[in-house]
């Protein structure tokens, strides 16, 4: 028993004042201190703009990041009002950005719809910079504030007469808070710009990079019927235009554009109030349904599908299809782990009827598009009984049978799935190096007979007839498609190991292809690895160094001193180590380096993987010249 007296009385009570309660639990605020919630800080201060586009007072933002990761960001709107607040007593443009949660938001009548998924507000990013400097103009003249730290420096102050309106924030992340990195990512910039210009039609947003000279601007007066078609940029639409809906009802407005494309993959997002709803939700399942049996109902109609003939299922019909779902809601209900599951019921009813209505419509005045649509859900229907009789021998009847395991899996002597490894290696060599080198208590080897089938251009059924894919599915255990089921993973590290060089890397693409296609749930689990084996082994005198990179190659090469005659080996394969190198530089836990796979951005994801994999050649050829000059250690 702890001797020491064990006080919980009034004087242990703290009261965090004001933005003192950010500064101390940032993550509670904005998600996280790394990159992503670096981020965050934008997107709050841009949402305060979009808010003002979508009132209909704002139709121009601009956000520059500075040479020093400081970023500002300036919209044509109405500028953040600066006259004194009726219960404050002080300007309200102080208010709002220092006091929590206030703002036109917060009921009253400042906004019917606002963006945003937490709706914290500026004042966080306020409490979280070291300096942010807000100009405002309106009424014919400009005001300005300083803070540090989210504390005001001075009143707000007139500096000048203008005959425009609007709100400029300029602000620099504190360097105490985000102690892991102050340096913004251009591409993530870019990427929720882009997706915030097709999500508001009609709104220029423009992002400058004073660190590279680089400049963009988006606007999408088509919205997300523009958005769909450049998800299908690189892949052939069945029909030209987009399906386009929209409808108000109940204050809440809806949006769904759609096109069928000639792949085998579905890729549907859905947003409420601009933000992404990965999980889905009430929205999502609307559209889903009201998809299914329209088509269902069309294809009896026309007499496609016999009255004997079972119906066609979501999957079927979601083959192929590019869709995204926008909702404006006054009052959004997030749920889910992530919060980005919409919940308000109200919604699925009608997205569903505003869905049906229009596309039975669409579907009786282009009956050419809809027999192709049907045509393809037909296919898919097919393929889908194939893939049932092939999935069955990819099931593990229960963890005790081996023998339903592959033959050539040399698996690990655990049965924890949360310690157990299994390394997918390329080739019978190094995957013989990889068995003799691995500690068999807890790691699996799985080798790979060259290159698995691209699943990018193949339907469910093909890519279970690939022996080497239903290797694979077999010795993971969770099923595929409708069955699977991430509690059965039998290992919780699933390494990709590959040589060095073009082969390699292009066999590290089909695998993360597949699983993230087929198994998304392992990626976003954590669960996938790539193994980073070692470009370069440096000796000197029976003294042995690995080196990762060409830099890393100098920095030993140094290290052992002018004037010594150093041996330097490039490898090109696995199959170069033998079983002791191989353990001790790519697999023992001590040593290695490890890359963990994770998906920051599904639909950029989506779109890279259908650039280098798809059957379009045109964007594969556009991506390898603008990206040719970066290459290094090409083996040809």
């Amino acid at each position: 028993m702890n001797t020491q007296q064990n006080t919980y009385d009034e004087s242990q009570i703290q009261v965090l004042e004001g933005l003192e309660a950010v500064r101390k639990r940032p993550g509670m605020y904005i998600g996280s201190t790394s990159g992503r919630g670096l981020h965050h800080l934008v997107w709050e201060v841009v949402d305060n703009s979009i808010d003002e586009a979508l009132a209909g007072y704002c139709d121009t933002i601009n956000i520059v990041v500075h040479e020093d990761n400081s970023i500002t960001v300036t919209d044509n709107g109405r500028g953040i009002p600066v006259g004194e607040h009726p219960k404050l007593k002080k300007s309200t443009l102080e208010v709002v950005m220092t006091v929590l949660h206030a703002g036109g938001k917060f009921g009253g009548e400042g906004y019917k719809v606002s963006g945003g998924l937490h709706g914290v507000g500026v004042s966080v990013v306020n409490a979280l910079s070291e300096q942010v400097v807000v100009t405002v103009k309106r009424d014919g003249k400009i005001h300005q504030q300083e803070y540090r730290c989210g504390v005001p420096q001075y009143d707000v102050r007139e500096i000048g007469e203008t005959d425009e309106t609007g709100t400029q924030t300029h602000f620099k992340p504190d360097p105490e808070i985000f102690t892991e990195t102050t340096e913004y990512d251009y591409d993530t910039l870019v990427s929720r710009i882009r997706e915030l210009a097709f999500l508001n039609k009609g709104i220029r947003i423009t992002i400058t990079d004073e660190r590279t000279g680089v400049s963009e601007s988006f606007k999408y007066d088509g919205g997300i019927v523009e958005f769909v078609q450049y998800l299908n940029r690189t892949r052939e639409a069945l029909h030209e235009q987009p399906i386009y809906v929209e409808g108000t009802k109940d204050n809440i407005a809806c949006e769904i554009a759609l096109q069928y494309n000639d792949g085998y993959t579905e890729n549907i997002y859905s947003f409420a109030n601009n933000i992404h709803t990965h999980e889905g939700g009430t929205h999502e399942s609307g559209f889903k349904s009201a998809l299914t049996r329209i088509i269902n109902d069309y294809s009896r109609k026309m007499g496609f599908v016999k009255d004997s003939e079972s119906n066609l299922t979501g999957d079927d019909v979601r083959e192929g299809l590019a869709a995204i779902i926008s909702v404006k809601i006054p009052e959004p209900q997030f749920e889910g782990q992530t919060k980005t599951k919409l919940g308000n019921s109200e919604v699925r009813g009608i997205v569903e009827s505003l869905l049906a209505e229009k596309l039975m419509e669409f579907m009786d005045e282009n009956p050419s598009v809809a027999r192709k649509v049907i045509d393809k859900s037909l296919q898919a229907a097919r393929a889908r009984e194939a893939a049932r009789k092939a999935r069955e021998l990819t099931r593990r009847k229960s963890a005790l049978e081996v023998s339903s395991l592959p033959g050539k899996l040399a698996d690990c002597s655990s049965k924890d799935a949360s310690i157990s490894e299994l390394f997918i290696v390329e080739g019978d060599s190094a995957g013989g190096s990889a068995k003799q080198g691995r500690d068999r208590h807890f790691q699996a080897i799985l080798p790979l007979r060259g290159k698995i089938l691209n699943v990018e251009k193949a339907r469910l059924d093909k890519i279970l007839s690939n022996a080497e894919i239903r290797a694979i599915i077999t010795a993971l255990g969770t099923g595929i498609g409708d069955d699977f089921d991430l509690s059965k993973a039998r290992y919780h590290k699933i390494c990709i190991m590959t040589d060095a060089d073009v082969d390699g890397a292009h066999i590290r693409t089909l695998l993360l292809t597949f699983f993230y296609r087929y198994m998304r749930k392992l990626i976003e689990a954590g669960y996938v690895y790539i193994a980073q084996p070692p470009l370069f082994k440096i000796e000197r005198n029976k003294v042995v160094r690995y080196a990762q990179s060409e830099k890393e190659r100098d920095q030993i090469i140094a290290e052992f001193g002018e004037g010594a005659k150093v041996n330097v080996q490039r490898y090109k394969g696995l199959g170069e180590m033998n079983a002791e190198q191989l353990w001790e530089t790519t697999m023992d836990p001590d040593s290695r380096t490890m890359l963990q796979v994770r998906i920051e951005d599904a639909l950029q994801a989506d779109i890279m993987f259908d650039t280098l994999m798809g059957d379009n050649v045109e964007p594969r050829r556009d991506f390898i010249h603008q990206y040719a000059k970066y290459v290094k250690n090409l083996d040809i």
